[in-house]
């Protein structure tokens, strides 16, 4: 056995800790501490199929700026975990067929033999001096797969247009500024100078 086959089962079976945690834990913040662990186990696992560019995006997008910004959010909000689980025994056959049908797939994938070369994952090739994994990405992602990258950042493009515009709408029941009425008051609209009379006090 290898050293890079020990480091695969020991970033697997921490992965799949923290993925366990992640679900099983009842704290939120321990729970999207838990996912951070699982991102960079994740990104090790990048490290050793020899994708350095998708192993630090990995750590940089997801832990670096989506988890600091759950945690954020799961900190200010101060989420009732109590009210958040009395409903879940009403969905709880409708996620187990869900994780039932996604567990049949992974080991329909795993028992296939065109996954397997002599009762083991084949080695990934070593590319040799001088490859970037970088450069190849990005020729094969604006080549080969240029119609569905075009397709994706459109999706997303229009889900940022509908959580702006969800965001911008008016209710009724929330208050806020308008700068431009703002801008143009006046002194006459703000302060009325009253004349009183002078009063002397009594001897």
């Amino acid at each position: 056995m290898s050293f890079e086959t020990v480091l695969f089962w020991a970033f697997s079976v921490v992965l799949v800790g923290a993925a366990l945690a992640v679900i099983l834990l009842r704290n939120p913040v321990h729970a999207a501490l838990a996912l951070v662990l699982a991102f960079v186990t994740a990104a090790s696992h990048w490290m050793l199929l020899r994708a350095e560019f998708l192993a630090i995006t990995l750590v940089l997008v997801y832990v670096g700026a989506v988890m600091v910004l759950f945690l954020f959010v799961v900190m200010m909000l101060d989420i009732n975990v109590d009210r958040l689980r009395e409903g879940f025994m009403k969905f709880l056959a409708a996620g187990l067929l869900v994780g039932g049908l996604m567990v049949t797939e992974m080991v329909a994938v795993f028992v296939n033999a065109k996954f397997f070369s002599a009762g083991r994952l084949p080695a990934p090739p070593d590319p040799g001096r001088g490859y970037s994994n970088t450069k190849e990405l990005g020729r094969i992602l604006y080549t080969d797969f240029v119609y569905p990258f075009e397709l994706a950042a459109v999706l997303l493009l229009v889900a940022i247009i509908a959580a702006i515009a969800l965001t911008m709408r008016k209710r009724k029941d929330s208050k806020f500024q308008d700068p431009s009425q703002q801008v143009a008051v006046r002194r006459e609209d703000r302060i009325r100078i009253v004349s009183m009379p002078a009063e002397k006090a009594d001897e």
